[in-house]
């Protein structure tokens, strides 16, 4: 089995602090700068994709896929508590209308790890007062860019914001504690359900979901109830979350083993990628099959992210092509997966490990910031115009 199903959807992505650059009001660019250490070089100008957006628009067009997913910049919308720039609306209003015009969909994300630095100096997640805000803020955006978008991701990946926000302290605020990160947990639980209902109430046409990192959790001898426990904090708490929902996105890069101590890191005979964990493409069947199996085939799913980041280009084929076989197989069995999103259209900011990471199917010179499409780029080109593998 080579080809997919009529109808199934290509298409590639990009965060709003990881290409635009020059995002200074949010608790990133603050993480960033700050003495800590944890994060390889700042994002600067990134991809100067603010000002370049149309650039990325023509080369998602050129590559032939149909959509496109990018995200909103919380602090450019609302730079201060309930203060609305209409020009940066009117800004991914644009974006939506171009691709439109290229018979691109918008995939739009109303959060993608960065909030505005007035919320984080009013606690951020840790704050039933965020859920408010976030809510309100899905709610003007919704209304301005609605009637253009074709789908909308609530909060991207919300179990990576309260594990590596709160527990490996990796990304802002900084902070170890897990009593903290299960009040977080429950906040983002919260948001994105009141952000489900704002975006519906502005635009009811829309369809609404989450984006979740899965990773294809297997347990070691005397590790299954360790895998179980991750698996609950980690995914299954989110799962329950998107009941009623119009689509769950699923994000996944890697497996990990688990034994009675947790993660046993990379195995023997396994290659393991600039970002540590171990090059295992299968892993997004899996993820796939189990977010299915956890919410009952209730609602279709898409892959809403899935790469690697490498400097081999030909090592990026391979992956995609194992990936997506898995992806065949899902489908074969029955669960309904309606598309397929590379992660990511460039070489972009990879929050704490910097530049170094390249997941990208385009590079951008650092310098300069041309674009140049890899052979990765032509060959998924050719899988998306072709609906089906080579």
């Amino acid at each position: 089995m080579t080809a997919f199903p009529d109808g199934f959807r290509w298409g590639t992505a990009t965060a709003a602090h990881q290409v635009e650059g020059g995002n200074t009001n949010n608790d990133w660019w603050r993480w960033e700068h700050a003495a800590s250490g944890t994060v390889a070089e700042p994002s600067g100008d990134a991809c100067d994709s603010w000002d370049r957006w149309a650039e990325d628009v023509a080369l998602v067009a050129g590559l032939g896929f149909d959509h496109y997913r990018f995200s909103l910049e919380w602090s450019r919308i609302e730079p201060a508590p309930g203060e609305w720039s209409l020009a940066a609306l009117d800004h991914y209003r644009r974006i939506c209308a171009a691709l439109r015009e290229r018979d691109v969909e918008p995939v739009v994300t109303f959060h993608h790890f960065t909030s505005p630095a007035w919320l984080a100096d009013m606690g951020s997640w840790e704050k039933g007062e965020a859920v408010d805000r976030f809510a309100d803020f899905c709610h003007r955006a919704a209304a301005a860019i609605g009637p253009l978008a074709a789908r909308a991701c609530t909060i991207n990946e919300p179990n990576v914001v309260s594990t590596a926000g709160y527990v490996l302290g990796v990304f802002p605020p900084g902070v170890t504690d897990p009593g903290r990160a299960e009040a977080v947990t429950e906040n983002l639980v919260a948001a994105h359900r009141r952000a489900v209902d704002a975006i519906r109430a502005a635009a009811p046409d829309l369809p609404v979901g989450m984006t979740l990192s899965m990773t294809d959790y297997q347990p070691l001898d005397g590790g299954e109830e360790r895998t179980a426990h991750i698996r609950e904090v980690h995914e299954d708490v989110f799962l329950r979350a998107t009941a009623g929902d119009d689509f769950l996105g699923v994000q996944t890069y890697t497996r990990m083993l688990i034994g009675p101590d947790g993660w046993a890191g990379p195995q023997p005979g396994v290659p393991v990628l600039p970002m540590g964990y171990e090059l295992w493409p299968d892993a997004l069947e899996a993820c796939l099959r189990r977010a299915w199996q956890v919410t009952g085939g209730s609602l279709p799913l898409w892959v809403t992210e899935n790469g690697i980041g490498t400097d081999d280009d030909g090592q990026r084929i391979d992956f995609v092509a194992a990936a997506l076989r898995g992806v065949l197989r899902a489908l074969a069995d029955g669960v309904a997966v309606e598309g397929y999103t590379y992660w990511s259209l460039l070489d972009n900011f990879e929050w704490a490990f910097g530049y170094r990471p390249r997941f990208g199917l385009v590079s951008v010179d650092r310098e300069s910031f041309a674009r140049r499409p890899k052979p990765s780029a032509r060959w998924l080109s050719e899988v998306a115009r072709s609906n089906r593998l080579p």
